[in-house]
């Protein structure tokens, strides 16, 4: 009993050290840059020495590995439910829809402006594999992109002719273009907002039956 009592404290202190080595990590990425920021400034700011980091991640590649498959997780969240592309079924329910998804991607972005820098500004200057792995996500977001607009199609509240896989693609990009402008001017919310709003509005407009 004792030994599952003291297992179980080990295993709570040590995802907290983990978190704490990903917090020291973010901070450490953000004031020096991703290529700038050593394994011992890392250890320094968390208080460990490099032997601790290293029984945790292998290197800073490792984390930033943990930081994106991180981000896609809470993003891939956020497309469930009333929020999944079957749950609509009309151009009304898309709008809202939209809203409601934008809405909650600002809020990630206000709450994880150092993820989309890592991701957006870092991931692709680390090496090829790095930039194909960021590469593939966009493929895959933008084929996700698509389903939505397919399933808009086969209800009827979209154009038949819509190319949904090159829109769905060039709806990321635009998501995307929204998030780079958030991190130059993270404080200027209302523009984002309005930046987002105008997404919906071209969508619709642009693609409705």
């Amino acid at each position: 009993m004792n030994e599952q009592v003291n297992l179980s404290r080990a295993e709570r202190q040590r995802i907290q050290l983990q978190a704490d080595i990903l917090d020291a990590a973010f901070m450490e990425f953000s004031e020096r840059g991703y290529h700038q920021t050593a394994i011992s400034d890392i250890a320094k700011r968390v208080g460990i020495g490099h032997g601790t980091f290293y029984r945790h991640f292998e290197n800073k590649r490792d984390i930033l590995q943990h930081v994106i498959s991180e981000t896609m997780q809470k993003i891939m969240a956020l497309l469930t439910g009333d929020n999944a592309p079957q749950a609509v079924h009309n151009i009304e329910e898309y709008r809202q829809q939209c809203e409601r998804i934008s809405e909650q991607l600002r809020t990630f972005a206000r709450e994880n402006p150092l993820t989309l820098k890592l991701l957006l500004l870092e991931a692709t200057s680390i090496d090829n594999e790095m930039t194909h792995f960021v590469q593939n996500l966009m493929q895959m977001a933008g084929m996700m992109t698509a389903n939505y607009l397919k399933h808009g199609v086969d209800l009827g509240f979209f154009r038949a002719d819509l190319d949904c896989e090159n829109t769905g693609h060039n709806i990321i990009g635009m998501i995307t273009n929204g998030a780079l402008r958030f991190l130059a001017t993270p404080e200027d919310e209302d523009a984002l907002k309005k930046y987002g709003i105008s997404i919906i509005d071209l969508i619709i407009g642009g693609m409705k039956s």
